[in-house]
């Protein structure tokens, strides 16, 4: 039972694997831009107290597998996560602002989340090395970057 935690009048064991895309699903996610969403989204979600245990950035996406309390619905916490990095985001590169596609607007307006279960050990491994795979699909396909 070491992997559940326990608050008050609950134990629990909430991971997700959720990936959310920037509008379009442009491929912006590089460099000092990339860093600095991992930045915030780690700030976030300490002051959410939502556990990281895998964050993966690629280009046009970002894998996150996370340890969530029950009181915090998956809903409430990707809107803050989105809204606060988005607000950021365009006050840290407001360039960004000026392209006429993105509006207020930084990510597309989903995502994908799903449990976890007792599969945990392999979604991790996927999102931890889901880049170096995506890599060499890329060099077998060619990329198609804008």
């Amino acid at each position: 039972m070491s992997k559940y935690k326990k608050i008050s009048h609950v134990i629990y064991y909430h991971v997700f694997h959720i990936v959310w895309t920037p509008k379009y699903r442009y491929r912006v996610l590089s460099g000092p831009l990339k860093e600095f969403v991992e930045e915030s989204v780690r700030m976030l979600c300490e002051w959410k107290r939502v556990e990281i245990l895998e964050l993966n950035i690629q280009p046009d996406h970002v894998h996150i597998v996370v340890f969530v309390e029950p009181k915090l619905s998956t809903s409430n916490f990707m809107g803050i996560l989105k809204g606060k990095t988005a607000i950021k985001i365009f006050k840290s590169f407001p360039g960004l602002k000026k392209k006429p596609y993105w509006g207020n607007h930084f990510w597309s307006r989903g995502y994908c989340s799903s449990t976890v279960g007792l599969d945990e050990e392999k979604i991790r491994k996927y999102v931890k090395y889901q880049e170096e795979q995506e890599k060499l699909y890329e060099q077998e396909q060619g990329s198609f970057d804008f």
